[in-house]
């Protein structure tokens, strides 16, 4: 659902083709690799693998597999979704996944839009035009902690090199989606419990449902996240809040298409309710031109005309259940 990425410094909060399943694997082994390296509460070194179970006088038993690679698993409903030409409603299963380790920053999630059979019409049927996997992976490598050294400059405390890869799993190649953002990150301080990042991309895309910027260079991507805790209650729950603006720009995709645009933004904001394992998830995110389709131009897919409409709010509400 969050295409792109969200913050990645929360648990209890929300904070050329690859092979979609070595994507899966590697996801869902990755946190299984890693040996613990944060302390526990009372300053004392949390003993065993990060997926282990086994619980001591100095490392109590954890409610979660890892202590640093953070999972969840969200049924979502969505609402007027403008990543597209047309709007689109669905509901679908999400596995969500983040962390820091070392220099590694990551971020990440697996859509199945397919997986109840129910939403938007290419979702019924295993072999009709609807994707099986939507996917988005975020990592970033800290340049102070591969250096050795304090890179920080005025409010920049950390710098990275950052990716995002995103990926539609679509039947053919018209139907599906591989973009590589590749560029600079930063962590911005600000003296508060705000956290904000900054990342700078480059585009490379390869398939893009047939559009005409395919396998070339074609613009760039400002990336704007921050994420707030809001409160925390008696209950054991807290609330969250968690957003990013994305501005892309620089593409030539509307240069001779003028139902397509040279830039576009998205901006996100999500609220995260949540206990120790279940949370509840309301997001609104404004588009403007979202998907690079030009808002109010017609067009035709042989169902007549229609006016597109990628500018204007969409929504997602989800359950889920952290791991």
């Amino acid at each position: 659902m969050f295409n792109p990425s969200m913050p990645l410094v929360w648990r209890t909060n929300l904070h050329a083709s690859v092979m979609p399943c070595a994507l899966i694997a590697t996801a869902l082994l990755l946190p299984l690799s890693a040996h613990a390296e944060q302390q526990s509460a009372e300053g004392q070194a949390a003993s065993g693998e990060t997926a282990s179970y086994e619980a001591t006088d100095d490392s109590p038993r954890s409610a979660y597999l890892s202590d640093w690679y953070n999972q969840n698993v969200t049924v979502i409903g969505s609402k007027n979704i403008r990543f597209g030409p047309q709007q689109i409603d669905d509901i679908y299963l999400e596995y969500e996944f983040f962390g820091r380790k070392g220099p590694l920053d990551l971020y990440g999630y697996i859509d199945m839009p397919k997986f109840f059979g129910i939403g938007n019409a290419a979702d019924s049927g295993i072999f009709d035009n609807g994707s099986p996997i939507f996917a988005e992976i975020k990592p970033r490598l800290s340049l102070n902690d591969l250096s050795g050294r304090d890179l920080s400059l005025g409010p920049i405390s950390e710098w990275y090199l950052a990716a995002n890869w995103i990926y539609d799993w679509g039947h053919n190649s018209d139907n599906r989606q591989n973009t590589l953002y590749t560029g600079l990150g930063s962590d911005i301080e600000t003296g508060t419990p705000l956290d904000v990042s900054f990342n700078f991309y480059g585009k490379y895309q390869w398939e893009n449902y047939g559009a005409d910027n395919e396998n070339s260079w074609d613009g760039y991507r400002a990336q704007l996240e921050y994420s707030y805790p809001l409160a925390s209650f008696d209950n054991g729950a807290s609330l969250f809040y968690a957003g990013f603006t994305n501005y892309d720009f620089g593409s030539d995709l509307g240069d001779d298409n003028p139902s397509r645009t040279n830039e576009s933004v998205v901006a996100t904001n999500a609220f995260v309710y949540s206990f120790t394992h279940l949370r509840f998830l309301a997001v609104a995110r404004y588009f403007h031109n979202g998907g690079q389709w030009n808002d109010g131009s017609t067009l035709n897919f042989d169902e007549g005309d229609f006016s597109v409409r990628s500018t204007g709010w969409g929504y997602y509400f989800g359950v889920g259940w952290q791991f």
